[in-house]
């Protein structure tokens, strides 16, 4: 079953301290909404029992944009 991903437990990170992160990062702030989106679209895919290699290019965008997230926030 497709679950999404709950990115500040990812990280080990609280809610607060992500939102007054975010506050102050235009550029932080777009890549968690780019992550999102990019979840939807992983949970959409797995759902609809798509191709593996979409899912696959989606699941590694995803990651790839978590790692800048990761970034970002070290």
């Amino acid at each position: 079953m497709p679950v999404k991903h709950d990115l500040l437990q990812d990280l080990g990170l609280r809610k607060e301290t992500v939102d007054a992160r975010r506050a102050k990062n235009p550029h932080l702030n777009a890549l968690f909404d780019k992550y999102k989106a990019v979840d939807e679209l992983v949970v959409t895919a797995e759902k609809a029992a798509g191709s593996d290699e979409e899912l696959k290019r989606l699941k590694e965008n995803r990651l790839s944009v978590k790692d800048e997230i990761r970034k970002l926030l070290a």
